[in-house]
């Protein structure tokens, strides 16, 4: 495709968009590998100019592991969720809210934008009450009860602080942190505070920035991506089987995400270059579009 042709087929996207918010989470296993970093911020430079309120949230699974084991800091999963102690939590603030939160705000402001660095506890930006013990299902269907310690499901949001930021043409860059009742600091999926943050900023797009092509129909296989799917077809997924681990509270986010008001989600391999600029400005994509029902597919050829 020459460059004439794609941006001709760009322009209704455009068109679209200009003024729309987009949130956009890039998750944790990113952000340490520089070449896909400096893509993923160049996508988000080029949606900023182009007149597109942009919300980025990260994660850092992958840091705060490592931060555990050089502090000797036991770390556990359940179900694809992660258990926090006192100890952790402490380390996550080092991780998330210092050095990752800062890495990428760094990376926005050598691409020339305004980036601002906030957790979801500054301004109280995301409030969470911390979540009680359940027993919770395994991914061989086993049944255990879990004490997630300071981990938060979120209660509120208030996006005050972040409208302050976007009308001053900023980029607020979030960790995922809450604050709890007692001012406590809580733990919080990253995807879930980045579907929490869109729904009530009524975002155009939720933009989910992985390590996978997007969602697959055979897990041992890459080129099994899904280009289109909608909650139907999530539930046809998880009755099959396919999905499995850390895709369980990517998919429970998008179901919020969708059921919230947000149109369209997109799941995004950000290992490849510009792969968020081309699932949003071409027809074809790069990754899996999810709706709430697959009769909107005419619609995203028409306006992304």
């Amino acid at each position: 495709m020459t460059a004439e042709l794609g941006l001709l087929e760009a322009i209704p996207y455009l068109r679209a968009y200009a003024g729309q918010t987009f949130v956009i989470k890039v998750g944790g296993e990113l952000l340490d590998a520089e070449r896909s970093l400096g893509a993923i911020a160049t996508d988000v430079a080029a949606l900023h100019r182009l007149g597109i309120r942009v919300v980025l949230v990260h994660g850092g699974g992958p840091q705060l592991d490592q931060a555990a084991k050089d502090l000797g800091v036991k770390t556990e999963r359940v179900a694809g969720r992660r258990v926090t102690s006192p100890e952790l939590i402490d380390a996550a603030v080092m991780v998330w809210r210092g050095r990752l939160n800062t890495l990428l705000v760094t990376t926005l402001l050598a691409q020339g934008e305004a980036a601002v660095g906030l957790s979801g506890a500054d301004g109280r930006l995301v409030q969470a009450q911390p979540r009680p013990p359940a027993v919770v299902t395994e991914d061989d269907g086993t049944r255990v009860k879990v004490d997630y310690g300071q981990v938060g499901d979120v209660s509120q949001v208030d996006v005050t602080v972040l409208e302050s930021l976007l009308a001053s043409s900023a980029i607020p860059v979030i960790s995922p942190l809450a604050v709890g009742p007692e001012a406590q600091v809580l733990n919080v999926n990253a995807d879930t505070v980045a579907t929490e943050l869109a729904v009530a900023l009524g975002a155009a797009k939720l933009i989910l920035v992985t390590r996978a092509p997007g969602i697959l129909a055979n897990p041992e296989e890459p080129a099994s991506v899904l280009p289109f799917t909608d909650l139907q077809g999530l539930e046809q997924l998880e009755r099959d089987g396919v999905l499995s681990g850390g895709m369980r509270p990517k998919v429970a986010a998008i179901r919020r995400a969708l059921r919230g008001g947000v149109p369209r989600v997109h799941v995004v391999d950000g290992r490849q270059p510009h792969t968020i600029l081309r699932e949003v400005f071409t027809t074809d994509g790069a990754g899996t579009l999810v709706v709430a029902d697959g009769d909107e597919t005419a619609a995203e050829v028409v306006v992304g």
